[in-house]
């Protein structure tokens, strides 16, 4: 055909144009690839630097924040002392507001011991609370101490041991002591004015005084007491008796020659004789309708 050599022609330059880009872009390419060769230590020393770097900078980062939480928990521990212990709703809103408090079940008093202190975030035990000093109000003595002080004119003072009971009364019938020294009779006492007759050596507060060396200042006491009994016939009444109490003296006191307990009430009856200490005389009671 006529344009085939024209055909032939375009086609040989296209080719020849294609092969020459290609080449150059094999150049171009091989260069580029010899490039990167040369270069690629250069850059995997930077690279491995760089990461070096890296790595050192999130090694301190890390020691750093440890260093942090260090500093943080000391923090919290100083101060969970110097303020008082959490409690449970405190816990709770710290942990998660109220909503976590309320989604738990919740605790009975019984089930945690009295003897249990509550712990502060860093799990020390927080000091017990500090009792205060309460008012006392028990009797001290001072007043019962200064209503039975007996004062002297000379100034002097005794301290009386012996208060009367609820139940003193004063005798109904005339009661005597008739006081004996041997086989004679040294004097009479009516005691039947008075609810009760203290006996000792101290005439401050004596209602009857004894001078025998064995006998204490304040030795015993004679009481009329009114008490209940039954008669012969299975009758409760009322009566007023006398007891005699000894009030720990040194020697004690016989009725009957027979001692008597400390500190007791031992009931008189008609004819008793009475001795206090050593001493050799000897009171015998009576009364008027005593035969």
């Amino acid at each position: 055909p006529r344009n085939r050599s024209r055909y032939d022609d375009n086609a040989s330059r296209r080719f020849e144009t294609n092969t020459r880009g290609y080449g150059e872009r094999t150049r171009d390419n091989g260069h580029e690839r010899k490039r990167f060769n040369e270069e690629s230590p250069r850059r995997r020393d930077t690279q491995d630097s760089s990461s070096r770097r890296g790595d050192r900078r999130e090694y301190g980062e890390r020691d750093r924040e440890r260093e942090r939480q260090r500093d943080r928990e000391r923090y919290i521990s100083g101060r969970d002392r110097e303020r008082p212990a959490e409690t449970e709703r405190d816990r709770g809103y710290r942990n998660g507001g109220p909503s976590s408090r309320r989604s738990a079940s919740p605790r009975s008093r019984s089930s945690r011991p009295h003897s249990e202190q509550p712990r502060s975030a860093s799990g020390s035990r927080s000091p017990p609370p500090i009792d205060k000093a309460k008012p006392n109000f028990a009797p001290s003595g001072l007043l019962a101490a200064e209503t039975n002080t007996v004062k002297a004119v000379d100034g002097n003072s005794t301290v009386l041991k012996y208060n009367e009971p609820p139940e003193a009364r004063k005798p109904v019938l005339g009661w005597r002591l008739y006081v004996f020294k041997g086989s004679e009779q040294v004097e009479l006492l009516h005691i039947h004015r008075q609810s009760a007759y203290l006996i000792g050596r101290d005439r401050l507060v004596a209602d009857i005084s004894v001078d025998h060396p064995s006998c204490s200042k304040q030795h015993a006491v004679i009481q009329y007491r009114h008490v209940q009994e039954k008669d012969e016939f299975g009758t409760v009444k009322a009566v007023t008796k006398p007891f005699i109490i000894d009030l720990e003296s040194t020697n004690g006191t016989l009725v009957n020659d027979e001692a008597i307990p400390v500190s007791r009430y031992f009931e008189l009856k008609p004819s008793d004789v009475i001795k206090f200490g050593q001493s050799t005389r000897e009171y015998v009671l009576l009364h008027d309708e005593a035969t």
